[in-house]
């Protein structure tokens, strides 16, 4: 799924980067789930055409004030990860990150909740909210050859998430003092050999411990000794590590 980040919808692009910013902010998982229910509710009065300006203003304040959360959490783990991806030796390309709102709009974090209010009209109209953190969007841009991310081969896409991935370990390490645990599922996947070579290197370099998946042991030989290896075997019962 990762695979696809830059070309399906936004709303992956908005998982994958509030997982990153839990890694710095881990109460961004409550002002998520704040803003989600305080939204429901909003949602559920716009579709019952209720016309309550008290009721709204204070759904809206909810939604404002974890929204606001929401959007600082986000463009600090931006900023976080582009300084990570400065001065540093890598065989993954940089990328220039960004975020967006509702119609490409920039994102002003402080303008939430009047922003709420005077958009009513057209909520009530479409039967839901239309503007907020909901409809934020992650932008990538390949620096080196200054293209969206969209539009690159899928090599390249695979080798900026991996950078991005890199970039926030760095970060995390700078900032708390040791290597976060990676989890990379199939991620010698659309990587060439020289760029897989390169992954395991950072990843020692970083000191991180990671967890990685593959279809062969030969996918890992670049590591030697410098890795345990696990294979999983299927049997009637289940799986089993052998």
């Amino acid at each position: 799924v990762m695979d696809r980040l830059w070309v399906d919808g936004a709303e992956g692009r908005r998982r994958f980067l509030d997982r990153l910013s839990m890694s710095f902010e881990p109460s961004h998982a409550q002002y998520t789930l704040d803003y989600e229910r305080a939204m429901r509710e909003r949602n559920k009065m716009l579709k019952e055409g209720i016309n309550d300006p008290a009721w709204y203003s204070a759904v809206e304040s909810q939604m404002a004030e974890s929204g606001r959360k929401i959007e600082q959490n986000r463009l600090y783990t931006i900023d976080r990860i582009m300084e990570a991806q400065t001065n540093v030796q890598t065989s993954f390309p940089t990328a220039q990150l960004g975020l967006v709102g509702a119609n490409n709009e920039a994102i002003i974090v402080d303008d939430l909740k009047d922003a709420f209010a005077n958009n009513r009209r057209a909520d009530l109209f479409a039967g839901r909210t239309l503007i907020g953190p909901h409809r934020d969007d992650l932008t990538a841009m390949y620096s080196a050859k200054e293209t969206p991310a969209k539009l690159c081969s899928t090599g390249e896409q695979k080798a900026l998430l991996v950078s991005l991935i890199l970039a926030n370990g760095r970060a995390l390490s700078q900032d708390f003092g040791s290597a976060p645990i990676l989890l990379l599922d199939e991620v010698s996947a659309h990587l060439d050999i020289e760029r897989q070579n390169a992954l395991y290197e950072e990843i020692i370099s970083l000191g991180a411990q990671a967890w990685m998946t593959g279809t062969g042991k030969e996918l890992f030989e670049a590591f030697g000794d410098r890795a345990q290896f696990l294979e999983v075997n299927e049997a009637s019962s289940g799986s089993f590590l052998k």
